[in-house]
């Protein structure tokens, strides 16, 4: 009888404590801060693409394109860690309608360029190489992780000011942070203007261009906070 006496007192006490913390007065906010910054380096994947009847022939021939396109990286002073072999295949193309067999041989080369003046002058050079396709331009900020930092303390403060807006009507006040959840997506920033595709013709290639609109960057942090009210 004891025993179950016990039980009981441990139970209602389990209850009480329960509805204690329920009853603690709190208030949960939603913070948001956005840091906007102009980018000064970008990363450009292209693509050497060949086509053929001949697989042999045509790796040889995307071969020579590639390898013309790092010696005019490697002129344009790019340190050797900026610039990678991303992706390499050679695929047969079945025609079933003229019942042949063709080859389609890809290279793509990732390429960080840390001084964006450099830009036209290696896009340019890019394509009178042998690049033939540009799959994607990102454009970045060296100091990525000191703005990501900025966005988070911006979005705790943004969260303290609404939550402070909320209770000053009601005679209370903001005590501590019971919890904090990140919730901030982890995704690269893109630029707000991007980059306009650069033209292929090279006719007026002698002529100084700028074919880039860089904009700016948006580094955002999201965060959910409950504090305690006074």
């Amino acid at each position: 009888m004891k025993k179950v006496l016990v039980i009981l007192a441990v139970v209602m006490m389990t209850t009480l404590q329960a509805q204690e913390i329920k009853q603690v007065a709190q208030i949960s906010v939603n913070g948001v801060g956005e840091v906007k910054v102009v980018p000064d380096q970008a990363t450009i994947s292209a693509t050497v693409e060949t086509k053929g009847v001949n697989a042999k022939e045509v790796k040889k021939i995307n071969d020579t394109q590639v390898e013309a396109v790092l010696k005019m990286i490697k002129k344009m002073n790019l340190a050797p860690t900026d610039y990678k072999t991303q992706r390499v295949a050679l695929n047969p193309q079945y025609d079933y309608e003229k019942k042949k067999t063709s080859y389609n041989a890809t290279q793509t080369l990732e390429i960080i360029v840390r001084d964006l003046s450099k830009y036209d002058e290696l896009m340019d050079g890019l394509v009178s190489q042998g690049i033939n396709k540009i799959n994607n331009v990102e454009f970045q900020s060296s100091s990525l992780s000191k703005y990501e930092s900025e966005a988070r303390k911006l979005a705790m403060k943004d969260a303290k000011m609404k939550a402070e807006d909320y209770v000053s009507v009601l005679g209370q006040k903001v005590g501590r942070a019971l919890t904090i959840s990140d919730n901030s997506q982890n995704y690269r920033p893109q630029p707000v203007v991007y980059a306009r595709m650069m033209k292929t013709e090279m006719s007026d290639m002698a002529t100084p261009r700028e074919t880039v609109a860089a904009g700016e960057i948006k580094i955002t942090a999201n965060v959910s906070v409950s504090f305690l009210l006074e």
